[in-house]
């Protein structure tokens, strides 16, 4: 299994980007992960495709957007032509995930699907093997800093068992303390974001999470 650190600049300077989106995939990271929010889905409202496009601009790494957002598919244009290879959208956000997924493969994008903490893996069920990619939410999306909830790691091992070789991944919460459980549980691609702001430094940050993963230990 492969195990990759997708860095989210959702509490990031965003004035600041351009230097620190190239000093995190130096320093390790796999994926840069974009939190994209509406202000109706979740109340807050982050950023668009401009600052992915600005991105590709300054890095050729990997660049995933996981939409929080209602109608996600009034977006995946503008995210794709923005540089992004995968697009994960919520379960929650619409009655057509099947279309959803099957439009973005259509278009050679990697498609990925999500869930909140109080959302069932049973509303997946019809259309994980299709997916590249589940994202389990380890807190309530919106904000960053919060604690992870720690119910969410029977969810990840019941995509696990169902889907051995898809790619699940954890956003919320996730530090070199989490790290273990979300790993035993059978998740590989973590979402960090607010911890890489509290280290010494990015590279600091990113090299104590990479520690942890089973390769590097």
């Amino acid at each position: 299994m492969t195990y990759q650190l997708a860095p989210s600049i959702l509490s990031f300077d965003l004035t600041s980007l351009s230097q620190d989106a190239p000093r995190l995939v130096a320093a390790g990271a796999h994926v840069i992960h974009l939190d994209v929010m509406d202000g109706q889905f979740v109340p807050p409202i982050s950023f668009g495709d401009v600052i992915a496009s600005n991105l590709r601009l300054h890095t050729d790494a990997m660049m995933e957007a996981h939409l929080m957002t209602l109608t996600p598919e009034k977006h995946f244009d503008a995210f794709i032509a923005a540089g992004c290879k995968r697009i994960i959208f919520h379960a929650e956000a619409t009655v057509h995930c099947h279309r959803l997924i099957q439009s973005l493969k259509a278009q050679g994008i990697e498609a990925g699907i999500a869930i909140n903490p109080g959302t069932s893996v049973s509303a997946i069920d019809a259309v994980m093997d299709d997916v590249g990619m589940v994202l389990i939410m380890t807190v309530n999306p919106g904000w960053g800093g919060q604690k992870f909830i720690a119910s969410t790691l029977e969810k990840i091992r019941e995509v696990r068992r169902r889907r051995p070789d898809v790619d699940i991944e954890v956003d919320g919460g996730v530090d070199p303390q989490t790290l273990p459980a979300v790993i035993e549980a059978g998740a590989n691609v973590f979402v960090v974001g607010s911890y890489l702001l509290r280290a010494s430094s990015l590279e600091e940050g990113v090299k104590s999470i990479l520690a942890e993963f089973p390769s590097n230990r």
